[in-house]
C-alpha cells in the first residue's frame, strides 16, 4: 500500500526510492516515503557516516555560493537542485545581492513541485524539471534565458549529483557541453561521491543504490578533477568536502565522513 501525501505529484511512483528522496531523509526532511527510508537506513548502515556526509556536502554548497558571489557572480544555474531544504542557493545568493538570477534544475517531480511552491512570486528565481544530460534543452530553455545573461559570468553548481551519471554517458563530455556555452570567468562548483577512501564501504552504497531510480558511480580524485577541464582551480583544488575552505579549519579534519566526497570549485579562463 502506498503512502498517502498531500505533497506529493500524482505521477510519482512511490514504490521506487530515488536519491533526491533519500537525501531529503539523510538531512531530516519530511518529503520521503516509506521505500526511500528504509533504503536510507540500508545506506546507512552501509555508510555509518552518512548524514554527516549529506550535511558537509549541503555545507560545501553554501560556502561555494558564498564564494562565488563574493567574486562578482549574481546569477546561478544549480542542476539537480534537489528537494528545498534550509539554506537554498536563492537564498544565499539574494541575501547577498536581491536581484540575483537564479535556475534550479531537477529531473524528480516532487523537487520540482517544492521548489515551484517556494518560490511562488519570486521573479528572480525559476525551476526546470530536466535532466542535466540534455545541456541543450537547459541551456535555451525560457526560463533560463529570461533569467540568466549569457555575456555575465555564470554560476554553474554541480553539487553531489554527477556520480548519478554512469560512465557510458561520459559525465565529462556533458560538463564540457556547459562549460562551452558560460562565458569567460564564470565558475564551475562540483561534489562527487569517490571510493578512493574505504572503497569497501563505498562498494555496499554502490550496491543499495542499485536498488534505487538512481544507481551511484563513484569516481577518482584524478576523473573528478578531470571534470574542471577548462577551468582554473582554485584553492584548495579538489578536496574532501570538509576541507574545502572550512568556516572552522582546525576542526574540519575531525568530520566523520568528510573524505566520501570529493569537492571544488574552478573559474573558466
Amino acid at each position: 500500500m502506498t503512502e498517502q501525501a498531500t505533497w506529493s505529484p500524482d505521477e510519482i511512483d512511490e514504490e521506487v526510492p530515488s536519491a533526491a528522496r533519500i537525501y531529503d531523509y539523510l538531512l531530516g526532511g519530511a518529503h520521503n516515503f516509506a521505500v526511500d527510508r528504509c533504503l536510507g537506513e540500508k545506506f546507512l548502515t552501509a555508510l555509518p557516516s552518512a548524514r554527516n556526509v549529506a550535511r558537509l556536502n549541503r555545507a560545501f554548497l553554501r560556502r561555494a555560493v558564498v564564494a562565488l558571489a563574493e567574486s562578482g557572480v549574481r546569477q546561478f544555474l544549480d542542476l539537480g537542485s534537489g528537494i528545498p531544504t534550509v539554506g537554498n542557493v536563492h537564498e544565499i545568493a539574494h541575501g547577498l545581492d536581491p536581484q540575483a538570477g537564479v535556475v534550479y534544475v531537477d529531473s524528480e517531480s516532487i523537487a520540482v513541485a517544492h521548489s515551484e511552491l517556494l518560490l511562488d512570486g519570486d521573479h528572480r528565481t525559476a525551476v526546470i524539471q530536466a535532466n542535466l544530460r540534455e545541456p541543450g534543452s537547459i541551456l535555451r530553455h525560457p526560463e533560463t534565458r529570461r533569467l540568466l545573461d549569457f555575456s555575465q559570468p555564470i554560476g554553474l553548481l554541480m553539487v553531489g549529483v554527477l556520480h548519478f551519471v554512469p560512465t557510458r554517458a561520459d559525465a565529462a563530455g556533458i560538463v564540457r557541453q556547459y562549460r562551452d556555452e558560460l562565458p569567460s570567468g564564470s565558475f564551475l562548483a562540483l561534489s562527487h561521491f569517490t571510493a578512493d577512501v574505504e572503497p569497501d564501504e563505498m562498494a555496499e552504497v554502490v550496491e543499495v543504490m542499485r536498488h534505487s531510480a538512481d544507481p551511484v558511480h563513484p569516481r577518482t580524485r584524478d576523473e573528478i578533477t578531470k571534470l574542471f577541464d577548462g577551468f582554473e582551480l582554485l584553492d584548495p583544488g579538489v578536496v574532501g568536502t570538509a576541507h574545502w575552505r572550512p568556516n572552522e579549519p582546525d576542526a574540519s579534519a575531525e568530520q566523520p565522513g568528510g573524505t566520501r566526497i570529493y569537492a571544488g570549485v574552478g573559474r573558466k579562463l
